[in-house]
């Protein structure tokens, strides 16, 4: 595929409203103290937060988050010692991971959850003979 001049143009016009709408990242760390890696923008915000919480980066060792580079534009950070990168506007977009990763997490600690709505809906389950039984058809019946 042959890049145009007009492709070219347009793709760095859509890099540059990026780059606008979002702060660029200036210096990034792991604290070992807090165990957080801690994102500093040019906005003054800083952004702390859990490895395990971030998709890609969810079974780092301490070790494997030092060393973190900004990305030319500002807007990611790579992680050489993982091969595992962070875009800052879909770090701050989408709480840290993709909304399909992010529901997986969520669903993880909603499930875990014991309410006595839900320990009532189960006694009421069980008093009507709990779930019923799958009926196996026989092939060629």
């Amino acid at each position: 595929m042959d890049i145009t001049d007009t492709t070219f143009e347009a793709a760095n016009r859509r890099g540059a409203a990026k780059k606008a709408a979002f702060p660029a990242a200036v210096a990034v760390r792991y604290d070992r103290r807090i165990s957080r890696i801690v994102i500093s923008l040019a906005s003054g915000l800083q952004i702390a937060f859990s490895p395990r919480d971030v998709q890609g980066l969810e079974n780092a060792h301490p070790a494997d988050l030092i060393g973190a580079e900004i990305s030319p534009s500002g807007l990611g950070v790579h992680f050489p010692k993982l091969d595992a990168d962070l875009y800052i506007p879909a770090l701050l977009e989408g709480f840290l991971g993709s909304k399909r990763w992010m529901a997986s997490q969520m669903g993880k600690v909603g499930g875990k959850a014991s309410t006595d709505a839900k320990t009532a809906a189960a006694r009421e389950n069980g008093k009507l003979g709990g779930r019923p039984k799958k009926v196996r058809e026989l092939a060629g019946a």
